[in-house]
């Protein structure tokens, strides 16, 4: 019937169906079984071979070492099948035996001798071949096996091995190979044997010079007939004989040719950077560090035509500051300052990834942490650099992040902007160590003048304007930030921004009156006719003439000078006359530190004795002499400057009575941080409240003197004006809870940090007296 027919039909197609299935089945599974068979064969063919060689009688080193390097090449020359991967072939087990026989005669000799097997491999051009080999990855996985071979070479071989033509001439072109793919198979191998190179330069540097190859220099031939011949060297039966031995071979001109060092040119190609640089764009993270941990090790290379080809032949400036650059515009436009200054501090290589955590801590903290991490690395790279190849990298990071990025951030008008701006500046300096790389930044916030400033010429310098400018804006947070800023400045290592600040102001000390005593503007109970009148304290009577003042040489300096007739005792009289009126400066009834514990004098003494030795330490190399500049070589007719800086500051400090809290501590502990710096002007200026002003002139004392003036003129305005003052202090300690609004508590906290203000200069007298007189002879 046509239906069984058609069904009859149906069945044989199947059967055909499922017959050539079994056949292909049947066939994969045999082609399985002979890929299988022959993995456990080249198995058994190892063990087999182990087995004979720990049972027969040990070959001698170089015949052992011949026997397997004859093993590899024979492969070659036998096999027909290129496609299968190494690790299918005894390849690797006769390297690692290479590798133990050269491990094994090295120990078995005396340090530095060269054996057998070694001068077998160097006399051969071993490793020439196994490059060739490896560069064109026969079989597959070749290369990877290569780069192993040379890694552990280099890493186990005690003795040099790099000055000699034969090891250096193929791991430069090795080098070449390695970062030539992005996200190779290889990119393990590849970084561990560019790092153990390092690592080997690094013990012995002059050997760099082998590494950097001339321009000019003709490409490798790449021609069918050069590689044939290539792969005839690698095939042709190993007659142990030397090609030295062959005439007509230039063994002597090649080697002269190829391992003398560069000539002082700057045509040449640092290969070895090169690849680093391309690994450091890797996606894996590990990769990156690695390479990075190389470009360290390269950097700090003392040869100067390494460190000269390092900045003008490679792209390690464009890396850095390209990076640093696509970080920090990665950032958002607006951060909390707080944010910035509290983010956790960062080491490059070791931050941790947790973008979840870190988007819950606050919106851009991964962007943040990353754009820290490799400002460290750029840091600790110049840090660790040769000194020219410092001082290139850090200048570019200069004009290719600083001047091009971060100067129109600084200088914008928007208040969000510049806020955050100046917050990250902060983080960054004060992240910053390296010496070449804050010079940099210096230059770029302060400017390199070093003459006397000038009230004309503050303009000069746009962005140092607009920063000190800062200081004095009509937002508190802009302002409170950049004084944090040059509080974190002063405190650096670096004499220029010191210089730049205060120091060249007050250089001719030409802030002292030039008029002899009888042509002096007559004084009132003691002070010129133009200053508050003080005549109820008794710091200011006629006992207290110019005349016996003490001089601010003698209250500081490394070794004050007596004279015969002024005893040791009356300099500590005299500086605690000086101690006294500062804290004699505030009236009783604007106290307030005694009705609560722990905010005594004596808490300030050991603060400023830990502060001013730090100072000393970082100055302690700076030509700061004990005394100041002798009034007869100063300059006293040139019109005084008090500076941009300080003119500021003094500013500000005059209206402490009527600004928020917040700013007048900041203001404050710029001045003191000012005060504890070890330069005898300094003291005289900011510290000696009986120094003879130029008509015209402020000082710090002057200053305070007149805040208190004023002060004393509204304190009878203010009903319970005391018992409101300790209740603002209490609340600002923390010992009282807020309650109803106090008047006038801008005043009174006002008051409160211009009485511990002044004890804490008291303080910094005092220590500063103490270490002068105790360095004295």
């Amino acid at each position: 019937m046509p239906g069984s027919l058609y069904e009859t039909s149906n069945l044989e197609r199947g059967g055909n169906n499922r017959k050539k299935k079994i056949e292909e089945f049947s066939r994969s599974s045999r082609e399985k079984l002979v890929q299988s068979k022959n993995k456990m064969f080249s198995k058994f063919t190892s063990i087999l071979q182990h087995a004979v060689e720990a049972l027969a009688p040990s070959l001698p080193l170089q015949e052992d070492f011949v026997y397997h390097w004859k093993g590899i090449t024979h492969y070659y020359i036998e096999t027909s099948d290129d496609k299968a991967p190494v690790t299918d072939t005894n390849i690797p087990s006769h390297l690692e035996q290479m590798l133990d026989i050269l491990t094994q005669e090295e120990a078995e000799r005396e340090s530095g001798e060269t054996g057998p097997c070694m001068e077998y491999l160097l006399h051969h051009k071993i490793l020439e071949t196994l490059y060739t080999l490896g560069k064109a990855d026969c079989p597959p996985g070749m290369k990877q096996q290569v780069l192993t071979f040379y890694t552990k070479l280099l890493a186990h071989i005690r003795q040099p091995l790099l000055p000699h033509i034969n090891v250096h001439r193929p791991v430069q072109k090795l080098i070449r190979l390695c970062g030539e793919v992005l996200a190779a198979p290889t990119e393990n191998e590849e970084i561990q044997f560019l790092c153990i190179v390092c690592a080997k330069l690094k013990q012995d540097p002059y050997l760099v010079n082998f590494f950097l190859e001339n321009k000019s220099k003709r490409p490798e031939i790449k021609s069918p007939a050069a590689t044939e011949g290539v792969m005839e060297s690698v095939l042709a039966p190993d007659t142990g004989q030397s090609q030295a031995d062959h005439p007509g071979q230039p063994q002597a001109a090649a080697a002269a040719s190829t391992s003398s060092p560069t000539n002082n040119n700057n045509t040449n190609n640092y290969n070895l950077v090169t690849s680093l640089l391309n690994l450091t764009k890797s996606p894996d993270g590990r990769i990156v560090v690695k390479a990075c941990e190389g470009l360290m090790l390269l950097v700090s290379l003392p040869e100067p035509a390494a460190a000269r080809c390092l900045t003008e032949n490679t792209d390690l400036c464009e890396l850095l500051t390209d990076r640093l650059v696509s970080f920090y515009k990665a950032l958002p436009p607006s951060m909390d300052p707080l944010d910035i200054e509290t983010v956790e501090s960062v080491n490059w290589g070791l931050d941790v990834y947790n973008l979840k955590e870190d988007a819950a801590v606050f919106m851009g903290k991964r962007a943040l942490i990353s754009f820290l991490s490799w400002l460290d690395y750029c840091d600790q790279l110049i840090k660790e650099a040769q000194k020219s190849a410092a001082a290139v990298m850090a200048k570019a990071v200069r004009e290719r992040f600083f001047v091009s990025v971060m100067e129109p951030q600084l200088m914008q008008t928007s208040e969000v902007g510049i806020l955050t701006s100046t917050a990250l500046l902060n983080r960054i300096v004060r992240q910053v160590t390296s010496e070449a790389l804050l010079q940099e930044i210096v230059y770029f916030l302060l400017g390199e003048d070093k003459e006397a400033e000038t009230a004309a010429a503050i303009v000069q310098n746009p962005l140092r304007h607009r920063l000190i400018e800062h200081c004095d804006h009509l937002s508190d947070e802009i302002s409170i930030m950049t004084l944090r800023l040059f509080e974190q400045l002063i405190q650096k290592p670096n004499q220029h921004i010191l210089h730049s600040l205060v120091l060249r102001s007050l250089e001719e000390r030409n802030f002292l009156e030039n008029k002899p005593q009888e042509e002096r503007e007559p004084l009132e109970n003691g002070q010129p006719h133009d200053a508050v009148d003080l005549e109820e304290d008794p710091l200011f009577g006629d006992d207290l003439s110019p005349d016996s003042r003490l001089s601010g040489s003698d209250w500081f300096g490394s070794s004050p000078q007596h004279s015969p007739d002024h005893a040791k005792s009356d300099g500590k009289t005299e500086v605690h006359k000086i101690v006294n009126s500062f804290l004699c400066l505030v009236p009783d009834e604007a106290k307030s530190s005694y009705h609560v514990e722990g905010t005594g004098y004596d808490t300030y003494l050991r603060d400023a004795h830990r502060q001013f030795r730090e100072f000393c330490g970082i100055c302690q190399r700076w030509d700061w002499r004990g005394n100041p500049k002798p009034l007869e070589k100063c300059n006293l007719d040139m019109a005084f400057y008090e500076g941009h800086f300080l003119k500021v500051l003094f500013d500000r400090m005059g209206r402490i009575l009527d600004q928020p809290y917040d700013v007048n501590l900041q203001v404050t502990a710029v001045l003191s941080k000012l005060s504890l710096l070890p330069h005898p002007h300094l003291h005289e200026y900011l510290l000696d409240p009986y120094i003879n002003l130029a008509p015209g002139c402020r000082s710090l004392f002057s200053v305070i003197v007149r805040v208190v003036g004023d002060l004393m003129l509204r304190i009878h305005r203010i009903p319970d004006f005391t018992p409101k003052l300790l209740l603002v202090r209490k609340r600002l300690l923390g010992l009282e809870p807020e309650g109803v609004t106090i008047d006038h508590s801008t005043l009174l906290e006002g008051v409160i940090v211009l009485e511990e203000f002044c004890k804490e200069l008291a303080a910094i007298a005092f220590v500063k007296y103490h270490a002068a007189a105790s360095s004295s002879p």
